[in-house]
């Protein structure tokens, strides 16, 4: 049966989450390829979120407060989302040059212009059947002013190479001091806040709003799944026109293309939701103040940050990693791979357990659902750890669903359920500000330090392991206390 009053939510989020399925996913990978590091780039997305933890509640707090402008100022916030992402396309990439040569054979390949200067390259050797040699430094000495073309580089093994060739790939990586100076770096780190802080408020208010809309009679989940629905479709799509297409429609031109068509379909959508009218609260810190004196909602408010610090470097290193072990494989067409990943999140357990979870949580309850996500979290992120890139696509198939969607429907459902009358958006704003504010800070700024130090597949193990100790750690409490209130 088709309900037509909730047919613009459902177009709302399909087209806004398929807005963001090209995009959301690769900015990780854009600031890599622009030679931005993983700990400059984790701390800068750590920091981020910690402007999002203040700005969700605030226009949660603005639209509760002025609640006959909740359609223009939710229009507005996608409308700069839109011109903030669509602004990196102008940004000119690094690309990383790949130098090949059979064992015992000198490299003369490669050129460098310089004056009376010594230079320091940073080169990482792969051999074809996938095994990392080493990581070295090309030293390049002149001694005479005039420009002198020369590319020598000597390498000592302590073991025997078997390949009979192996790669050489000139990292684009560019150091902080060069990156400061740089108009690129600070234009998309720009762009990337204002549209990062634009897209989490936005998401938090149509929480509030779908709420609003469904009130009791209808399932949150099987709205939101029209989302994830989109987000799929549009990364796959996305995924192969990047890898595919010619050069001047390809790459991330297609990706930004493709954001901005969902964007006008959303836009379009939202004209015709019909929002009804709910009056705002008396006095709204009294109502929240009220909430925080309860052990209950505490609990799930610390909880739900540590959830949003699995999510949150899974956000912004899965498709990195995924980056890293291809290149090392050899692996061909990794942007199509990517939108695969995307895709399987999504078509897999994403879709299905948005659409069940509110069966899952009648049933379970939120605590049990809880702690189940975390337990969920801990395996997914081990299991990557050890994967090849193609194995990656069935792990996440299957295990997106009882981590981030069944997770993430949680946290929202909660927080509406404890809200009282006209103080939802903020509500959700303050759940969203700590799991996708505070945790994906933690998750971004912890994941890039040690993602660069300790190693990849550690850092997702480190991970996995404070999931599982989440998951027991949550089950303790929020049953300890169940029982001591029984008593």
């Amino acid at each position: 049966m088709i309900v037509k009053k909730l047919l613009p939510i459902k177009a709302h989020y399909f087209f806004f989450l398929a807005a963001l399925g090209p995009i959301l996913p690769q900015l990780q990978v854009f600031g890599r390829e622009l030679g931005i590091s993983s700990v400059v780039m984790g701390s800068v997305t750590g920091i981020l979120p910690f402007v999002y933890l203040l700005a969700k509640p605030f226009f949660g707090m603005v639209v509760d407060i002025h609640r006959e402008y909740r359609k223009c100022i939710f229009m507005g916030l996608i409308v700069i989302m839109a011109v903030s992402y669509g602004c990196i396309i102008f940004i000119p990439l690094k690309s990383a040059k790949f130098y090949e040569v059979k064992v015992g054979e000198v490299i003369s390949k490669c050129e460098r212009t310089m004056n009376n200067n010594t230079i320091f390259e940073e080169a990482e050797c792969v051999s074809e059947n996938s095994i990392k040699l080493n990581k070295f430094q090309l030293y390049f000495p002149a001694e005479d002013p005039e420009n002198i073309s020369i590319c020598s580089a000597r390498q000592e093994l302590n073991a025997e190479i078997l390949a009979s060739t192996f790669k050489c790939r000139k990292l684009p990586e560019v150091s902080i001091d060069l990156l400061s100076e740089s108009l690129s770096f600070w234009f998309f780190i720009a762009q990337l806040s204002i549209g990062t802080v634009a897209f989490n408020v936005i998401n938090s208010i149509s929480d509030a709003v779908c709420f609003d809309v469904i009130g009791d009679e209808y399932d949150y989940g099987k709205q939101r799944t029209w989302g994830a629905v989109g987000y799929g479709i549009a990364a796959i799509v996305s995924g192969y026109a990047m890898d595919f297409l010619p050069h001047n429609f390809g790459g991330y031109r297609a990706a930004i293309f493709i954001m901005l068509l969902f964007i006008i379909l959303d836009l379009v959508s939202c004209l015709k939701l019909k929002l009804p009218i709910i009056p705002a609260p008396d006095n709204i810190w009294k109502e929240l103040a009220y909430l925080l004196k309860h052990n209950d909602v505490c609990i799930f408010l610390i909880f739900t940050i540590i959830s949003g610090v699995a999510d949150g470097f899974l956000t912004y290193f899965l498709l990195w990693y995924v980056e890293d072990i291809s290149e090392l494989s050899g692996t061909k067409n990794i942007k199509f791979l990517e939108g695969l990943i995307i895709a399987a999140q999504t078509f897999g357990g994403g879709i299905l357990f948005f659409y069940i979870g509110d069966n899952i949580k009648k049933k379970l309850g939120h605590i049990n659902c809880f702690s189940l996500c975390f337990l969920c979290y801990a395996l997914r992120l081990f299991l990557i750890s050890i994967a090849s890139p193609w194995v990656i696509i069935a792990i996440e198939f299957f295990l997106q669903g009882p981590t981030f969607s069944l997770s993430y429907l949680t946290i929202v459902a909660y927080a509406n359920d404890i809200a009282s009358a006209g103080t939802s958006a903020t509500m959700q704003g303050i759940a969203a500000g700590l799991d996708d504010g505070l945790g994906y800070a933690l998750g971004s700024l912890i994941g890039g330090i040690l993602y660069r130090f300790v190693g990849a597949s550690q850092t997702f193990q480190i991970f996995g392991a404070i999931s599982a100790l989440a998951a027991i750690s949550h089950f303790a409490f929020t049953n300890g206390g169940s029982k001591r209130r029984s008593q």
